[in-house]
Formats: C-alpha cells, structure tokens, sequence
C-alpha cells in the first residue's frame, strides 16, 4: 500500500519562516483550498491518506516532508535547523510509531530536515544548507550504512532546501532550474527545467509525476519523455518556499 502522511496548513501560514523570499501576501484560505486539492490527486491514485494532527501554533507545519524521513522499514525523525519548527515533531513520532516502523532520531546538536533529503535508488543526497548541517549528515549517514545506503553531501547555498533546486524523475534522472543548483554534476544524471518551480515532481507511479501547475514548460519536457503529468495549483505554499515535495511524507 502507497500511504501519505500529511497535514493541513496553518491559519497562520503568512507567519512561516524565509530565508530567499520576500515576504508577500499570503492567502490562508485559498492555501487550505490548494492543499485539500493536492491531496485529492493522491486519494484519486488510491494512495491511503493518514493526517497528522494540525498544529495552528505552527506556521510551518503543513510542510510536513521536514520532520520525518523514510528509507524502507526506518523513519528518521529529524531535528529541523529552525528552532520554531522543532515544536512539530511532538505530533509526528507518535503516528509514524504506529504505522510500525523502525523509528530512530537525529540528536542535539545536530540538525537535518527533510527537504533537504532527496533519494534516488539506494543514494540519499542530502543538502548541507542553512537548515542541515554536517553533524545532521554524518548522523543520517550512520543510521542508513548498515541498511545499505549511500549518502552524499550537497552544497546548497541558493535556495532552502536540496529539494527547492532539485528532485529525481522516476528514472533516477535529477531536474533542476540551474540558476538555483549550486553543483549539478554531483549528479550522475541532470536534465535541466526552464522554470524554478519545474524542479519540484513528486512520484506518483513509475509513469507519473505531480507538480506545480505554475510550470507549464517544464511540464511539456516531461511529458516529451513519455510521462504521465498531473498538475495542481501550489502558489500560496510556493510564497513561503513550499513545493509539492515537502507538503507530504510518502510511504511506497
């Protein structure tokens, strides 16, 4: 079974965090809108969904993706590199507990959040950025070698997170808009995308990729490569450098 782990913005969302971004207007109500659409695309695919409980006190809390992250059987609980988001993982363990997996934690001092993870077959990549620091990599790399995975740092210096310039195609191939990826030839194989919010595709299946509807030309590459692309309208998570990768946790 494919699950979803998800939760529901914050009426406060206007509040969250920025470090590239201006701050703009924030429609709270037209988010909640986007987001219920968002996860419609899973449920229609027959992903089952389970929701965290919402966390109004947490303005970043629907960006759900940097608490928890899942290799096989294991949930790693991070420790965001934002003080005010560490507040959140109170209400992830506890359900992820109950879904039975191994569960396991990164500890102070170190940081690591999800966005900054992107794995590709056995290899995570982790972003050291602002929010993921080296003694958050070397602790997830200590927790995955014994379960045969491999992982490799990522400078990111130009947007938030790893996955705010770079996401896999279910092919293994990495897509980014180049002027937010500090290094592209870490990657084994890099197709570049016209538009910054084309770097975001979350998995749906073998043939199918989600993303921001604001990519239309992005889009169009990727349908030129023989998948299936469903689009859903982000812009009001997107003002608080969201995308459609760390609005949720997926369990395959």
């Amino acid at each position: 079974m494919q699950r979803l782990l998800v939760r529901p913005p914050s009426p406060r969302l206007a509040e969250g965090e920025l470090t590239h971004l201006d701050r703009v207007p924030v429609d709270a109500e037209l988010a909640g809108e986007q987001w219920e659409r968002y996860v419609a695309v899973f449920r229609e695919r027959g992903w089952s969904v389970t929701e965290l409980p919402a966390a109004d006190e947490h303005p970043d809390g629907v960006f759900v993706e940097d608490t928890v992250v899942v290799f096989d059987d294991l949930a790693v609980i991070t420790r965001p590199g934002a003080a005010s988001r560490r507040g959140e993982l109170d209400s992830v363990r506890p359900v992820v507990e109950g879904l039975g997996l191994d569960v396991a934690a990164i500890e102070a001092p170190a940081t690591l959040e999800g966005g900054d993870v992107l794995k590709v077959g056995r290899v995570a990549y982790v972003g050291r950025s602002s929010r993921t620091d080296e003694a958050g990599i070397d602790a997830l790399r200590d927790l995955l070698a014994p379960r045969g995975w491999q992982v490799v740092a990522v400078p990111v210096t130009k947007v938030l997170h790893l996955k705010s310039a770079v996401t896999a195609l279910p092919d293994g191939t990495v897509v980014g808009h180049p002027p937010l990826v500090d290094d592209p030839r870490v990657f084994e194989r890099f197709l570049p995308v016209p538009e910054p919010e084309g770097n975001a595709v979350v998995v749906l299946d073998p043939g199918t990729v989600l993303m921001s509807a604001a990519a239309p030309r992005s889009a169009e590459i990727f349908r030129e490569r023989g998948l299936q692309v469903v689009t859903t309208p982000v812009t009001e998570l997107e003002k608080l450098e969201g995308c459609v990768t760390c609005l949720s946790v997926r369990l395959r």
